[in-house]
Parts: C-alpha cells; structure tokens; sequence
C-alpha cells in the first residue's frame, strides 16, 4: 500500500463530507449533516448546494487543523451513479473544490460516483476483498437498489506528470438486479419521522425506538416482493395515515415499520440470490447503519445460508473515506 494521502470530498444531498487517507487508513474524517427546515423531508438541490458552499471553507479549515501533511492527489464524487444522464448539482460543490485543490497543488484529481465510494468504504472494512463479481446492495435515503459488481481492470499510472491525470473514473460496473420501483427504505424512514415531528434525517432516532419498543403492532400490510422489486409508497401511505389516527403505541408501531422493512430486504436479497447465483452480500448505504436491520437480516439471511457483510456505521452512512480510498487504489494499488 502506498504511504501516499488523498483527500477525498463527497457532497451528498444528506451530508458535507471530507477524509484523508494513506495508505488503506483513515488519517481525518470530517462531515457535517445539511440542515433541513422542522416538518421539511429533505432540501431542494438549490439549497443543498448552497449549504455546500457555505459548509466547505469551514470544515477545509477543521481538516487543518487534524491534518497536517501533504495532498498528493483529490478525490471527489462527481454523480450518484456511474451511468448516463446521472446528475445532481449537489455535486457540483465538491467537484468544484476538487479540482481548484488540485489545480493549485499540481495533483491530480479524480472523480468517482457517490454510489461506488458507498461500496469501496464498506469493502475497506474487511482484510479480504471478494476475488471476481460480487453483490451489493445500496439503501439509503434515496436510493433502493441491489446491485450485481463487476470489478474493472485499469492500468496503474506510471512516472510523472500525475498532474495530467483528471476527470472521472469508474473502478467498477455496476448493474442493477433489484430494489424499489417507486421510493425508498430511507424515505419511508424518515417520512414517518417527520411525521412524528422528528427532525430529518430521522433513521437514528427511529432505530433506537425500533430497538427499544418490547412489543409490536400489527396494522401494516407485508411489503410484496416480486423478482427482487418491492413498491413502497402504499406502505408509507399506510404508516402515515396509521400515525395520526394513534395517541399510544407509537414505538410498537415504529417497531412494526422496521420489521416489515427488514423482511422484505431479506426476501429481496433471497430472491437475487435466485437470479444472480450469489451467497454473500454487502450491505452499503445509510439505511445499512441501522442495528434494527442489521440484526434482523444477519439472522435470517444465515438461516439461509447468505452472508451478510456490513461495515460499521460510519462506512455504511455518507462519507467520503470511500472515495479518498478509491483515488488511491486507481494511482497505486
């Protein structure tokens, strides 16, 4: 592994996020939530990118003052996704940065989907990686998908002129075998906290009273599965229409929200396994940070003979260590 340290920058629409790393190590790790007005599920991406441009030169300076060596090359998240017509100006904010970084220290400076610093930084937490494709899924508050990986074979850069290096790379190809054909587990999540008058993004909290309530309701219909898709909106209809018809019982009922969602993951995974022929999976994304679910899919995927791989919260929720980590296994891993 290199002894070499890249700065990685990831601008979500959830969260500002900075690392450092060298040589497959954390050196700095700093990231800051967007804030979301009370009874708002979420921010318009003229917002977002404001908060962006306001959040950086601020947290530039608390990175400075845990780090203090050399940058020899940035990192950054360019898009959600690797494909066509991905886009979000949320971006654009660490995009921006990057390269003006880049340009001033005379490094390079390389770009990356959010999606795959998702993926690197929850494989950076095991000492094997998988040898060939493997499967992965991606939950988070607005992604829902299941994803079939097929590691890329890129030439290292070799000599000087590392400077020349610039734009985006994909480390990975990525398809699509499952997930939600309208929205997601996080938005289902965090609607029912803003429901509740909770502040958004509301998964922490709502994990803790999952983990928490000794009882569940049973109001809510099971999540349909079909071929490893699931629909969502009927279920979030159902558990905000249920809210406010309750006065008492809402920690069984947000108990019940995680089970059902957790059963339904553990179908969905079941039935790629089917199409796709896998065993194992990693679980990335946000939504992959709740101990409710990662208890519950563990277990029952064991039972089935699938193994579960999930990073510790912080590789699992936006970061910008997978990123960083990327940067410097395309230059010199």
């Amino acid at each position: 592994m290199t002894d070499k340290c890249v700065l990685g920058i990831d601008t979500s629409n959830y969260k500002t996020s900075l690392a450092v790393v060298r040589g497959g190590e954390t050196v700095a790790d700093i990231r800051r939530f967007l804030k979301v007005k009370e009874g708002e599920r979420g921010l318009r991406q003229s917002e977002a990118l404001f908060q962006h441009v306001q959040n950086l030169p601020e947290m530039f300076s608390e990175l400075r003052d845990v780090f203090d060596g050399n940058i020899d090359a940035v990192a950054y998240s360019t898009r959600p996704r690797a494909i066509e017509g991905s886009y979000m100006p949320c971006f654009t904010a660490g995009s921006g940065q990057a390269v003006a970084i880049a340009s001033a220290l005379d490094v390079p400076a390389i770009g990356f989907s959010h999606q795959e610093g998702h993926v690197e930084a929850v494989l950076s937490a095991f000492a094997e990686r998988p040898s060939g494709d493997f499967a992965a899924c991606h939950f988070s508050g607005g992604t829902c998908e299941l994803l079939k990986i097929t590691q890329k074979k890129h030439e290292l850069y070799e000599g000087s002129g590392f400077a020349d290096i610039r734009g985006e790379r994909t480390f990975y190809d990525i398809d699509i075998t499952g997930g939600t054909k309208d929205i997601s587990y996080g938005q289902v999540i965090d609607r029912a906290g803003v429901a509740l008058g909770l502040p958004f993004p509301c998964g922490e909290v709502l994990d803790g009273l999952a983990m928490k309530a000794r009882n569940v309701s049973d109001y809510l219909t099971t999540i349909k599965v079909n071929d490893a898709y699931v629909n969502l909106s009927g279920f979030d209809t159902q558990i905000r229409n249920r809210l406010t018809d309750m006065e008492h019982g809402v920690y069984y009922l947000i108990r019940e929200v995680f089970e059902k969602i957790s059963e339904s993951m553990v179908e969905m995974i079941l039935q790629n396994a089917e199409k796709t022929g896998t065993d194992s999976i990693y679980m990335s994304g946000g939504v992959s940070s709740s101990r409710f679910i990662r208890e519950y899919i563990t277990d029952r995927l064991a039972a089935k003979g699938i193994r579960a791989f999930f990073a510790d919260a912080g590789l699992s929720s936006d970061n910008a260590i997978g990123t960083a980590l990327l940067g410097s296994r395309y230059l010199w891993d």
